[in-house]
């Protein structure tokens, strides 16, 4: 990607908003309250405003003294208060309401305000509170998608060690269907965010050249709205879990016990945090590219977070909808899912899997376009098909709302929608195939620089090969017919979300941590973690497909001998899956404490995130950037790109030979 500088210095930028620009009157120190506001105040006030809220309800509506008709018990109340006491408390006291009181009271931020909030000259410290830096926001969300894996992690090999073990009961059938559904959920939120979360926002911005997102606070108002969901989520283990499964179907819901209020209220939360990262993702895109980059000259990496979020925006709401409307069949008495008072379970389940199959590409599409950013730069040769590529994301979107009801072949809903659903899903298969084939184009007869990236990318290609040959096998109604509810649509998904989603992912992360973290990640241990997870990943999945085909069911706390042999392997699978990515953990946190230090462009590559100083300085770039060229235009003589481009960074064999020491000073 060529480009050259244009526009006023980062000095110049701040001495306009200081000097020349009329600017409100400054109430105390820069920043005001939210000096006094972080994490830690905003866990205080809302675990405060829970206990309190929970006290009270319950001392309110004692059992059998209520007068509302419509109350089983005063404990689903009393949760149900304490949950929002929690969301209310947690967010005032993390500071995400100071700015639209400030305005409410005619007291706008000043520059100096702007920049406190920004986390200038904080330190470590602006990690822990309500920073508009997209920068420190997708650190932030690195960290928190960690935890979320952790928390799903954790429930996976429990759920296996207990399917581990022939006619005996580890867990009771409540506690082990309680970890199936949180499972669940917590896996699907954090694929959900782990690249739209820490990559879309630390490297979207710098990849389009511009000095933040659109909507700064909006931004750091999403992260902590899915720090908020958390708890609720956690709690609801507490409160006698979600029994039935992730999908929650109705009207069992209505009658699960008052856990079900916390994964609603979650959904409800979570809904919200990503409708507003997915308004500011796609308008910081539509408006804030570097003058002369055009759509041609855009890279795949933005077409599909921006696809992704697109997506996202649409789909979410449904999600949202169906779990407010069963929060009013379960505390309010209301019956739009029940079947005995004119309600439809039909209703829920579409509106559920509206969101359910989208979800599938808001998850899938990201990860390849990572992929498709790696392997330009490690094989120096531009992108394949790069039009193609694009062509694969339009198709994937505007098929991705047209394919949800294939999974409800087996409900009676619709018998004559059938085949025409089979239909659009079979065509998404197409688009989905081109994305495969440009990774796989880009790689034939090129020469390689193996590093971790590229192997990762080597592990997403087989993954979703797998994954997607079995998802036309399970898009056909006849073979739906009996694979349905068996443990191969369980090994299906995975292969299509944790095999293709969670390794892309990781070698996203490998690839872009030097950025930001400013320091060289530990691929010697990272690559251990990624082939050992990936090996556990093929014995756990594949032994299930085996198992499905035998015909064992799916959420089965018990089975029959038949089955002991492929729910051995599977068992032994996931505790490698565990091992592996445990050693993945290691060098990520290894490799952020005590990496080498990282030149400002390790991999050699053109574009534009990797053109600016590392670590990144507040204002992304000294100086705007102009694009006049192709984004992957390696391989391609450029007589301006060196005496034009600052900080164009080494060949890739330059920077692996590259000590430590001479690391960008910057």
């Amino acid at each position: 990607m060529t480009l050259t500088a244009a526009g006023p210095s980062a000095a110049g930028t701040a001495e306009v908003f200081g000097d020349h620009v009329p600017q409100p009157a400054q109430h105390g120190r820069p920043g005001g309250v939210m000096r006094h506001l972080n994490a830690g105040t905003g866990i205080a006030l809302g675990a405060l405003l829970a206990i309190a809220a929970y006290l009270v309800t319950d001392l309110l509506i004692a059992p059998g003294a209520t007068t509302f008709t419509f109350a089983p018990t005063a404990p689903l109340y009393a949760y149900f208060a304490g949950l929002c006491g929690w969301i209310v408390g947690f967010t005032v006291g993390i500071g995400a309401l100071v700015g639209p009181y400030r305005w409410l009271i005619g007291r706008e931020l000043t520059h100096a305000d702007a920049e406190y909030l920004a986390g200038r000259n904080l330190g470590v410290s602006r990690y822990f509170k309500f920073t508009t830096d997209h920068k420190v926001v997708g650190v932030q969300y690195l960290v928190v998608t960690l935890v979320i894996f952790a928390l799903g992690g954790t429930l996976a090999m429990l759920i296996r060690t207990e399917l581990g073990v022939t006619w005996a009961e580890v867990f009771s059938p409540a506690i082990y269907n309680s970890m199936i559904g949180t499972h669940g959920i917590a896996m699907i939120i954090g694929m959900i965010v782990v690249v739209m979360g820490p990559l879309a926002n630390f490297i979207g911005p710098l990849m389009i050249g511009a000095r933040d997102m659109a909507y700064p606070r909006l931004n750091a108002l999403s992260l902590w709205l899915l720090v908020a969901a958390l708890p609720c989520l956690i709690s609801s283990l507490f409160f006698g879990g979600i029994q039935d499964g992730w999908s929650v179907y109705q009207p069992l819901a209505s009658q699960a016990p008052p856990g079900m209020l916390g994964y609603q209220m979650t959904i409800v939360v979570f809904a919200i945090s990503t409708g507003v990262a997915s308004v500011n993702v796609m308008i910081t895109i539509l408006m804030m590219r570097a003058k002369g980059m055009t759509w041609s000259r855009t890279p795949i990496f933005i077409y599909g977070i921006f696809a992704a979020a697109l997506m996202g925006l649409y789909a979410f709401p449904f999600y949202m909808y169906s779990q407010l409307l069963g929060m009013g069949d379960l505390l309010a008495g209301t019956s739009f899912f029940n079947p005995l008072e004119g309600g439809s379970v039909w209703l829920y389940e579409n509106l559920f899997w509206l969101l359910g199959h989208p979800e599938v590409y808001v998850i899938l599409i990201p990860g390849m376009a990572v992929m498709m950013e790696i392997i330009p730069v490690f094989y120096r040769k531009p992108l394949f098909a790069q039009n193609m590529a694009i062509a694969g994301i339009v198709g994937v979107v505007a098929l991705s709302g047209l394919v949800w009801a294939h999974h409800m072949y087996m409900t009676g809903w619709a018998p004559a929608a059938n085949y025409p659903f089979m239909l659009s899903t079979e065509l998404i298969s197409i688009p989905v195939g081109l994305l495969v084939l440009v990774v796989i184009g880009t790689m034939w007869r090129g020469t390689v620089w193996t590093r971790l990236p590229v192997m990762a990318v080597y592990a997403v290609v087989f993954n979703k090969l797998i994954g997607g040959i079995t998802g036309v096998y399970l898009s056909d109604v006849p073979v739906d017919q009996y694979m349905h509810g068996s443990m191969f649509v369980v090994a299906h998904f995975h292969y299509m979300l944790m095999g293709a989603g969670l390794f892309g992912a990781m070698g996203g992360i490998a690839y872009y941590f030097p950025k930001m973290t400013g320091r060289l990640f530990d691929e010697r241990t990272g690559a251990f973690g990624l082939w050992t997870a990936f090996l556990g990943f093929q014995l756990t999945f594949g032994s299930m497909f085996v198992a499905g085909l035998q015909g064992q069911p799916r959420r089965v706390l018990q089975f029959d001998n038949l089955f002991n042999l492929s729910n051995w392997i599977s068992t032994i699978g996931a505790y490698v899956i565990g091992l592996g990515m445990l050693l993945f953990l290691v060098a990520i946190v290894n490799s952020w404490l005590l990496g080498r230090p990282a030149p400002a462009n390790p991999w050699g590559s053109k574009s534009l995130e990797w053109q600016t100083a590392t670590p990144v300085p507040l204002e992304n770039f000294p100086t705007l950037p102009v694009v006049t060229g192709p984004p992957y235009d390696y391989g391609v003589p450029d007589p301006y790109l060196t005496a034009t481009t600052p900080a164009a960074g080494p060949t890739p064999h330059q920077a692996a030979a590259q000590p430590a020491a001479t690391a960008d000073p910057r």
